[in-house]
């Protein structure tokens, strides 16, 4: 295989993408199966693309090159008070702004404000044609037009090589209080996950560990007032608080993928908090797989070794309705339910008529 390309500017990812007929952008790779291309494809690593080109903290709003690692992007914001809420995934891997914008991943922090598609403002990006243009703006009040930015988010490069994005940012919360509860499985997890949502708390994130049997909260906000919510929440269900350092190094882990096979397949499932009994016992009855559920039951990450056969996920995600889509590994790119709505064909026409761009399907 070819060594990727490396442009380094906006103007030379243009002419990169019109120098090759067939051509997809990656960044660091941390999600392998997403750009994993047949020979004719020719790889465009955005990893010189980096950097902030200019950052507003008065107006909380950022723009950055798409090879921009988000950690660094992250420590930036922290040292004026701020952060991208959604809990980006694969930090300490170095995940790029722009392979999290096409992978569509957001973290634990997705359950109360919003995954990566509520924060992007606007894109400058590279279309089939080769034409390197800007959609949306680089402010929060922008209303004009089409919402295209919005519509990159999980598209897998398949409709344009993303060059630069502008996000919105909120302040840093001046505290954060994690609790763990234990609870009897997936099905018990699933009703503390609806009573949760429902209450007046407002978690910053609320997940089901993989062992199954551990549902950890997140409160943030002035340290009086979550610990008067923390108290609150242990009365009704039994549980305690975790010391800060503790707390940080389970939520890394979560956001690493440590629990998970590093061999196997990874793949994340959207569903429901009433779908998360089935789909426990679907997957936990491959021998060795593991299962992490967060954004409050609305998302699951799964995790299988090696030995697991490659069509077991997808069989069981067609059996209970679900879509998955496969980040590591050689499973199907969407295992279970998958179906593309009319506006994608639609786009994928505007942006790349000739399909320079692999489509989604392949």
């Amino acid at each position: 295989m070819n060594e990727p390309l490396t442009p380094a500017t906006p103007e030379a990812l243009a002419e990169a993408v019109r120098a090759h007929p067939r051509v997809l952008a990656i960044g660091a790779r941390t999600k392998p199966r997403l750009s994993r291309m047949p020979a004719e494809v020719t790889l465009i690593s955005t990893r010189a693309l980096r950097g902030m080109v200019e950052y507003e903290p008065d107006e909380f709003t950022f723009t950055a090159r798409a090879g921009t690692p988000v950690r660094e992007i992250e420590r930036e914001l922290a040292a004026r008070g701020q952060y991208l809420p959604f809990d980006p995934l694969w930090l300490d891997a170095g995940a790029t702004l722009g392979g999290t914008v096409a992978a569509g991943l957001s973290g634990p922090g997705r359950f109360r404000f919003g995954g990566v598609r509520d924060f992007i403002l606007g894109i400058r990006f590279v279309d089939g044609m080769g034409r390197l243009l800007r959609m949306g703006g680089k402010v929060v009040k922008n209303c004009a037009g089409f919402d295209l930015p919005k519509f990159m988010v999980g598209g897998l490069g398949r409709y344009g090589a993303l060059a630069e994005l502008s996000f919105k940012v909120f302040p840093l919360p001046a505290a954060r209080l994690t609790l763990q509860l234990p609870t009897e499985g997936a099905e018990a997890a699933a009703r503390v996950f609806t009573e949760a949502a429902g209450a007046r708390w407002e978690c910053e994130a609320l997940d089901l560990l993989p062992d199954g049997q551990t549902v950890c909260l997140r409160l943030a906000g002035p340290a009086p007032a979550i610990e008067a919510v923390s108290r609150e929440i242990l009365a009704r269900w039994p549980g305690q608080a975790l010391a800060p350092d503790r707390a940080e190094a389970l939520w890394a882990e979560v956001r690493e993928f440590r629990w998970a096979h590093a061999d196997g397949v990874l793949a994340k499932v959207a569903l429901t908090p009433a779908a998360m009994p089935a789909l426990d016992a679907a997957v936990r009855s491959l021998k060795g797989a593991r299962l992490h559920f967060s954004a409050g039951g609305n998302l699951a990450f799964v995790s299988l070794p090696p030995a697991v056969a490659l069509t077991a996920l997808p069989e069981r995600l067609r059996a209970l309705g679900l879509a998955g889509l496969t980040l590591r590994g050689g499973a199907p790119l969407w295992p279970g339910r998958h179906t593309i709505p009319a506006i994608a064909g639609a786009v994928k026409q505007a942006l790349d008529p000739d399909n320079r761009f692999p489509p989604t399907e392949d």
